[in-house]
Parts: C-alpha cells; structure tokens; sequence
C-alpha cells in the first residue's frame, strides 16, 4: 500500500465517522419522543374564567429539545389559553405548572389539554378535562 492509498483510506473514515455521528446526535432528538400530558386539574376562578394545573411528561435533552408549552383547546379546535415553558426540565419529570385566567366559553363542556416539544411540536398523549362537572 502506498502513502497515497493510506491518506486516501484515512480521509474516507474520518468523513464516514463524522457522518454516523451527526446520524447519531440527529436521532436523540428524534427518541426523546413527544411530550405528554400525563394529567391536569382545573378549578373555576371567577365567571369564565379559569385556573389549569397541568403535569407533562418528555425526556427533555436541553435547550435543543424540551416540552416547551401547553394549551386548553376546545374539542373543536379552538385555543382558550396557554402555558410557555421558557427552559428544559431534564432533572424534574414528570412537571407540573399552572396557569390562571384562562377564559373558556359558558358553553363549552370539556376542554383538552396537549403538550408540544420544540422538535415534533404537538403529538403525544392528551388529556380531556370535563368542565361541566366542575362548574
């Protein structure tokens, strides 16, 4: 085998490692999975207003992949309020956080609840909140 051959053998598996790293690294992200909401509370507040307490669960990595809000939808689609988390929780899952004065309709009966991360957005598990049995 010449010099030339071994500079050559030895170029092509420094460019195939850093490829299968980069594959590596892209496919964390992609195994964290969507984040799911995994329960929630709701307590009446004043006339149509309300208070949520949600809990999430994701395998936050960091900043480059988090749950990063939830929302109160109507079963039709319509968005009543929301939560943004500003940072990872890597250390605490499942979490908890709530959020007040969150305005739905007198005649909307349920409302759901989902949980989007910064890589898949919306997707994982949601959880329904009967409205009318709590008014």
């Amino acid at each position: 085998m010449t010099r030339r051959e071994t500079k050559t053998d030895s170029a092509a598996l420094s460019i195939a490692l850093v490829t299968i790293a980069a594959i590596l690294v892209s496919l964390t992200q992609v195994f964290a999975g969507e984040a799911d909401v995994v329960d929630a509370k709701a307590r009446r507040e004043s006339a149509g207003e309300w208070r949520f307490d949600v809990t999430v669960r994701h395998a936050d990595e960091g900043w480059d992949h988090y749950a990063d809000k939830w929302i109160v939808a109507g079963t039709d689609g319509a968005i009543y309020g929301e939560r943004v988390l500003t940072h990872p929780h890597v250390d605490e899952q499942p979490f908890t956080r709530s959020q007040s004065g969150i305005v739905v309709p007198r005649d909307i009966a349920a409302v759901v609840i989902r949980a989007h991360d910064s890589v898949h957005g919306f997707g994982g598990a949601e959880f329904t909140v009967d409205l009318d049995a709590l008014r």
